[in-house]
């Protein structure tokens, strides 16, 4: 598959990766939340077929009658393993980006020093635009998952307004977009339990922590709510992957408990804890 890659100087540099292809409630969170130490990163992704997790700024013409099968699927990567010092974040829509600077700007407005480190065209998956975020106050990657959903809504939000085409293809934009999402969609969206199941494995990760992997139908809110609920069992949780692939929204948390991995009983308990969250459907306001 080939693959053309413009690198800038801080990718050059060798800081960054090469390109592949929020609510109140929450705040009680934070005191469970623990950045990662700078250990070596975990390699694996969540698209790597040894976790079995199935893959289920300019404004867009959007032709009359478009159809959802034809158009592509939005993708958005929030990456914290790849660099000890900055998030990575990887934005794609097939060949439909722009230059992002709208984004760009809007992730600078919530506080974020945003570089854009690199471009890839990819037969497959389109162009894929990869930013670096630091917090401007610490000069250091985010660490709030509060911030984290904000990061991921607020490029969401950006692509439904210069694509709407898009909009029907998001959680978000299927309920607040401005297209009236199809008939399926809203299906998927309001039984998600048949159309998008729910997929939880917990792995060891070495000496100190486990690692969990899921998938499940996206929501706005989501990263937050997720932390919520495996900190309200006791299990601190150190922030590895999200992403979000049209309305699907695959997580991989670092997890620990008093400083071990999860015993098999305890891991038990956060799966089973996890689905029951999972299933319940939810509306709060709060949550968007």
């Amino acid at each position: 598959m080939a693959e053309m890659a413009v690198t800038a100087a801080a990718a050059a540099a060798g800081t960054l990766r090469p390109c592949t292809g929020v609510s109140a409630r929450s705040v009680a969170v934070l005191g469970r939340w623990r950045p990662l130490a700078p250990a070596a990163p975990a390699k694996l992704r969540l698209s790597s077929p040894a976790v079995r997790v199935p893959r289920a700024t300019s404004p867009a013409a959007v032709e009359d009658g478009s159809n959802t099968d034809t158009d592509p699927i939005p993708k958005i990567i929030i990456d914290q393993d790849s660099d000890p010092d900055a998030t990575i974040v990887e934005v794609t829509l097939g060949d439909r980006l722009g230059d992002l600077l709208d984004t760009m700007n809007a992730l600078k407005n919530l506080g974020l020093n945003v570089n854009k480190a690199s471009v890839c065209l990819d037969s497959a998956t389109g162009k894929c635009n990869t930013f670096a975020l630091t917090k401007a106050s610490t000069g250091r990657k985010i660490d709030d998952p509060e911030l984290l959903e904000a990061v991921r809504l607020t490029i969401i939000n950006t692509m439904i307004q210069y694509h709407p085409e898009s909009s029907s293809q998001l959680a978000m934009g299927a309920t607040f977009g401005p297209e009236a999402p199809a008939e399926q969609v809203l299906l998927k969206l309001i039984h998600v339990d048949v159309d998008i199941a729910t997929h939880i494995d917990i792995y060891d990760d070495g000496p100190e922590r486990s690692l969990l992997v899921l998938e499940t139908a996206d929501r706005p809110g989501l990263l937050i709510d997720l932390v919520k609920a495996i900190s309200d069992i006791n299990v601190t949780v150190h922030f590895g992957e999200f992403d979000t692939e049209g309305l699907l929204a695959k997580a991989k948390f670092h997890v620990s408990y008093r400083g071990k991995p999860l015993i098999k009983a305890l891991q038990q308990v956060l799966s089973n804890s996890l689905r029951y969250y999972l299933r319940r459907p939810t509306t709060e306001e709060g949550s968007f």
